[in-house]
C-alpha cells in the first residue's frame, strides 16, 4: 500500500476522532454540572444514546430502498422532545447537548460499521442528523426557549396540544431529511420535483411511525423514566426483522426473474447477457428521465423479460436482434412475451410495459395512444443493444445510434434517445459521438 492510499484509509478514522472530540467538548460545555450527579438524568441520557447507537448499527437497507435507521431516528426524536423527568423535574440540558449526544452516538455507530465492513452512507446519516437538528431547534430552542444549564419552563399547553405540536415538529424535521436527500440526488441529473414526490411517497408510512414513536417516548418518560425508551421502540425492532425478511424475499424474487430471463440466452435465441445489459441500461436511462424507484423496479423486471417470447419461435432470429425483424414478427414476439408474463399472475405492471414494447412512437405522437414511458425506454435500449450486439466499441456505438436516428420521432421517442446518449456520454466521457450526432441532426 502506498503512502497516499494509507493516508486515505486513515482519513475516516481521523474525521471520526475529530467529530467525537468535538461532541465530547460540546457535551461538557452545554450541560449543567449538577446533571452529572443526577442518576435519573444520566441514566436517561445513556439510554437514549445507546438506543441511537444500536439503531444506527441495525439499519434498514435493500435494493431500490433508501437506507434508513428507524430505531435511531425515533429514539433521537424522543430525546429531543423529552423535557421532563419522573417526579415533575425538568431536564437541565438544552438542544446543543441533545445534538452533541446524538452526533456522538451516530459517529460511533458509523465508525463501527466502517470497521466491520458494513456500508456507511454519509449523506443518509447527515440527513437523519439534520432532521433531528431541525426538530431540536424548533421545539427546544424556539418553543421552549431553553438554554443549556437551565431547567425547562412550562409551556402552558395541554398534554394533547403538546403532543400535536411535537408531532408537527417531527414531521417538519423528517421533511428536512427528505429535502436534503432529494437535493443531493437531483444533483446527479434526477428531476428534483419527481424525486421529492418519490421520496415522500416511499417514506410517508415509515416517517409517520417514527414521528408517533418519538412523541410517545417523550410523553411516557415522565411517568415511566428510562424504561419508556426500549418499551416504545420494541415495535420498530419487530418491524426491522419483518423488513429484512421482505428484502430477502424480494431479492429471491429478482433472482428468479433473472434466471428466467437467461432462458433465451441458454437456448441460443439471444446473445449471452443481452437481457442483463438491456435491464442495466434501461434503469440508467430511467434515472436520467426521473422515474420513481417503483417504476424503475418494474422497468428492470420488464427489461429482463422483454425477449422471453422468443422461446416460442420455430426459427430463431439471427443474433436475437428483434429490431431487425419484421414489424409483424416483433408484435408476435411481444404478444408471446406478454402471455408468458401474464401466466405468473403477479406481474401486472410489468405486463403493461411489455404490452407496448414494440409499439412505434408515432402511435403516441400521431394518434394519442397511451404508451408508457417505460415501454418507450425498453424499445430504444433494446434497439441499441441489438444493433451493437453487446459491443462497447466506438464504431459499434456510432453505427447503432445512427440507425436509431433514422427512426427518430417515428419508431423511437426523441427524449428517450437523448437520455440514452447522455448515459452513454457519462459512461464513456472520451467519446463525443452523441454530441456529434445531435449536431448532425
Amino acid at each position: 500500500m502506498t503512502t497516499v492510499e494509507h493516508r486515505r484509509g486513515l482519513a475516516p478514522y481521523g474525521v471520526a476522532a475529530g467529530a467525537l472530540a468535538l461532541c465530547a467538548v460540546l457535551i461538557l460545555l452545554s450541560a449543567d454540572s449538577s446533571a452529572w450527579g443526577d442518576t435519573g438524568t444520566a441514566g436517561l441520557v445513556g439510554t437514549f444514546a445507546a438506543a441511537i447507537l444500536i439503531g444506527e448499527w441495525f439499519q434498514l437497507a435493500g435494493p431500490r430502498f433508501r437506507g434508513s435507521a428507524p430505531i435511531a431516528t425515533a429514539a433521537a426524536l424522543g430525546f429531543v422532545f423529552t423535557a421532563e423527568l419522573p417526579g415533575g423535574r425538568g431536564v437541565s440540558y438544552g438542544s446543543v447537548f441533545v445534538l452533541a449526544v446524538t452526533a456522538m452516538a451516530m459517529t460511533l455507530a458509523a465508525l463501527a460499521r466502517h470497521l466491520s465492513g458494513r456500508p456507511v452512507n454519509p449523506l443518509e446519516t447527515a440527513g437523519r442528523f439534520i432532521s433531528i437538528g431541525v426538530a431540536a431547534l424548533l421545539y427546544r430552542g424556539l418553543h421552549l426557549g431553553q438554554a443549556g444549564g437551565e431547567p425547562v419552563r412550562d409551556d402552558g399547553l395541554e398534554p394533547w396540544q403538546r403532543a400535536v405540536l411535537m408531532l408537527a415538529i417531527a414531521f417538519i424535521g423528517l421533511l428536512a431529511d427528505a429535502f436534503v436527500t432529494t437535493t443531493a440526488r437531483a444533483l446527479l441529473r434526477a428531476a428534483w420535483w419527481q424525486t421529492l414526490q418519490d421520496e415522500l411517497r416511499s417514506t410517508f408510512a415509515l416517517s409517520t411511525a417514527l414521528a408517533v414513536t418519538g412523541v410517545l417516548i417523550a410523553l411516557a418518560v415522565p411517568p415511566l423514566g428510562a424504561p419508556a425508551v426500549p418499551l416504545f421502540l420494541s415495535p420498530l425492532v419487530l418491524t426491522l426483522f419483518a423488513f429484512r425478511r421482505y428484502v430477502s424475499i424480494r431479492a429471491t424474487y429478482l433472482q428468479s426473474i433473472r434466471t428466467l430471463a437467461r432462458l433465451t440466452d441458454a437456448a441460443g435465441y439471444t446473445p449471452a447477457g443481452h437481457s442483463e445489459r438491456v435491464a442495466a441500461t434501461s434503469v440508467a436511462v430511467g434515472r436520467e428521465l426521473g422515474l420513481s424507484e417503483r417504476d424503475l423496479l418494474d422497468l428492470e423486471y420488464a427489461a429482463l423479460l422483454h425477449d422471453i417470447g422468443q422461446v416460442a419461435l420455430v426459427d430463431p432470429i439471427p443474433g436475437g436482434a428483434t429490431v431487425l425483424a419484421a414489424p409483424a414478427d416483433q408484435r408476435r414476439i411481444g404478444a408471446d412475451t406478454l402471455a408468458i408474463v401474464l401466466e405468473t399472475g403477479v406481474l401486472d405492471d410489468v405486463a403493461q410495459i411489455l404490452e407496448h414494447q414494440a409499439t412505434p412512437y408515432r402511435q403516441l405522437r400521431e394518434f394519442g395512444e397511451q404508451i408508457p414511458l417505460t415501454s418507450r425506454i425498453i424499445k430504444v435500449v433494446n434497439a441499441y443493444e441489438d444493433l451493437t450486439e453487446g459491443s462497447r466499441s466506438r464504431t459499434a456505438r456510432d453505427t447503432a445510434v445512427e440507425r436509431i436516428y433514422l427512426g427518430l420521432g417515428y419508431e423511437y421517442d426523441p427524449h428517450v434517445v437523448d437520455a440514452l446518449l447522455r448515459h452513454l456520454d457519462a459512461a464513456q466521457p472520451s467519446a463525443s459521438s452523441g454530441a456529434d450526432l445531435r449536431r448532425r441532426s
